[in-house]
């Protein structure tokens, strides 16, 4: 019943089941909470105890239905989710595959159903310290012909590492299931931010970067894996961290927001003044050098005033000018947006775009302008050079939608001249992040998007030092996935890389995560065994202990203590022909 109410959307909220199970169906849109030790099918039951806010009436009725909806189980504090005893979910596994099995014509069902995989969270009560039990059908098209049964255990935390030895490992898999022929696989994850810290090569920063490695053919446990063609590197970053070299710009693009915020809400939060000369004096002599220039009274000093009034962006560390390289095309618009950012005030607003339309009336500046430039402010501007401009009633919203316009713009052309440089094939999606089809607030969304991908690549550059033949792929992922998705900081960008490429990073350290998987027999016959040691526990309910972990491999010859968690999972097969 719940699979198929779950056919048009996944259920919100959990079933109860009997009294005491609670059941949710998880979809492949969904985090998985046993992702860590399994990959799957994508829908699933994950079972847990139920916890019920009243001991009413409606847990009475729920017995006369094995699946009653239940609105109620989990009170408004959640104590996180709740395993089962081992005893209850092997019962429930039981259960689950009897149904499965065609042989069992008692249970009255007409049409066979395959039902998605199905775990259970258990206590670790037992000797064996079970944390999950799962169970998967075994199909042959349409026909179930047994069902995988997995036994999850974990033990930890501990600081020992005379973990197990992996000969020993392969003779208890082959003895389980009489196999003569075990081949294993290896998996390891390292953390690149802190290793890069350690090597000097940046400031160890907010976000996570890291490597996952695949390969065949394990020798011992914890072995450094060896340079395969191919591994992936995973990487999700947060905007804003103060060490970045483009936190200027972060700052830029959230006063924009501000703006984008206060025109669509009415308020706004007047940032403190970050300058130290207010934005109406650095407009009063901004206005007053570019009068001087068109009198032919400039200064030899004011030749380089396009330098000295350059962007922030400007100002960044070597890594970001070899993605892309000073910006030195700033027009008026542009150069006035870099003085009206420290804008503290409605009234200093208006004051600064009085002075600019009566400098513009009077002809007494003829600035120059990007063609293509859409800004009302723009449009005043190429009037002023006809002589003719209409009246610009500085009221209500006028004022800030004008510095939104300009601040846009701008924003605009220095993410598109980092993204782009030298390289024109970005221009695949340059239209839709810089188009002005869409309304301002959609605008200012997509150049959030440009701000994030710049932080990831600027994040590469800095740690791994990457050079064009690899950020070139990952901008492409970025851009790819932020035209398709909205805002998340929080998504992980996968790049396939070399291991080479990051290998000076890891080879000396401790690994996030190292997996060996031993495996025999083929197909649907093949079953697999799972060894992995990891620095944090994968699983979030109940407690794990320390005992029996024990042998004779060490963590690459480490002396720094670091708290470990091992995970076994055992596969099982129950064969219904």
């Amino acid at each position: 019943r719940i699979l198929e109410e779950g056919k048009d959307s996944i259920p919100e909220r959990p079933y109860l089941y009997e009294t005491d199970v609670e059941i949710s169906l998880v979809s492949g849109s969904c985090k998985s909470p046993v992702e860590r030790f399994w990959n799957g099918s994508s829908a699933m039951y994950i079972l847990q105890k139920a916890v019920s806010v009243h001991e009413s009436d409606s847990m009475e009725e729920s017995r006369t239905d094995d699946a009653v909806y239940a609105p109620e189980l989990l009170p408004k504090e959640s104590p996180g989710p709740l395993p089962l005893s081992v005893g209850r979910a092997k019962q429930l596994i039981s259960l689950y595959t009897m149904v499965h099995n065609p042989n069992m014509t008692y249970w009255g069902i007409s049409e066979q159903v395959v039902l998605p995989p199905l775990w259970v969270r258990c206590d670790g009560s037992d000797p064996q310290h079970t944390c999950w039990v799962g169970a998967e059908p075994l199909k042959a098209g349409n026909k179930v012909t047994g069902i995988n049964i997995y036994m999850v255990s974990c033990d930890g935390p501990t600081a020992d590492t005379r973990f197990a030895n992996l000969e020993e490992l392969k003779k208890e898999h082959k003895i389980r299931h009489h196999s003569s022929v075990v081949t294993t696989k290896g998996f390891a994850r390292y953390e690149l931010i802190t290793a890069a810290a350690m090597e000097d090569t940046i400031a160890e920063s907010a976000g996570n970067v890291y490597v996952d490695i695949t390969w065949n053919g394990v020798d011992k446990i914890l072995e450094t894996p060896p340079l395969v063609p191919a591994a992936t590197l995973n990487i999700a970053l947060e905007s804003g961290d103060p060490r970045s070299p483009v936190f200027q710009l972060y700052r830029e693009l959230q006063f924009l927001l501000a703006l984008a915020e206060g025109l669509k809400m009415g308020v706004i939060e007047w940032p403190e003044p970050s300058e130290s000369e207010s934005a109406l004096k650095l407009v009063q002599e901004f206005l007053t050098d570019l009068k001087k220039k068109l009198d032919g009274d400039c200064v030899p000093g004011n030749k380089s005033e396009r330098e000295k009034i350059k962007c922030d962006t400007a100002a960044v560390d070597s890594c970001i000018k070899s993605i892309s390289g000073e910006r030195g095309d700033l027009d008026f618009t542009e150069q006035l947006w870099c003085k009206m950012k420290g804008v503290s005030s409605y009234q200093e607003l208006i004051d600064c775009f009085t002075l600019v339309i009566k400098s513009l009336e009077l002809g007494e500046i003829q600035p120059w302008i990007h063609q293509g430039s859409s800004s009302f402010l723009s449009q005043l501007i190429q009037q002023s050079y006809h002589g003719k401009m209409e009246d610009v009633p500085l009221s209500d919203i006028t004022p800030i939608q004008m510095l939104l316009e300009i601040g846009l713009e701008k924003l605009k052309k220095d993410y598109v001249s980092f993204f782009i440089g030298k390289s024109r094939s970005s221009l695949l999606f340059q239209d839709y992040f810089i188009s002005t089809s869409v309304d301002l607030q959609e605008q200012v969304h997509r150049v959030q998007k440009l701000h994030h991908m710049l932080e990831i690549m600027v994040s590469c550059t800095g740690i791994l030092q990457f050079r064009h033949e690899n950020l070139f792929p990952l901008t492409q992922i970025c851009m790819q996935y932020y035209k398709e998705n909205p805002l998340n900081e929080k998504h992980v960008f996968q790049l396939p890389i070399r291991p080479a490429l990051v290998k000076k990073f890891y080879q000396n350290n401790n690994p996030e995560i190292w997996k060996v998987e031993m495996s025999s027999g083929h197909g649907q016959k093949e079953v697999k065994t799972t060894w992995q040691v990891s620095t944090t526990a994968l699983v979030e309910h109940g407690t794990v202990n320390n005992s029996g972990l024990f042998s004779d491999s060490t963590v690459n010859g480490s002396s720094e203590e670091c708290l470990y968690f091992i995970t076994v999972t055992q596969c099982s097969q129950v064969q219904f022909t």
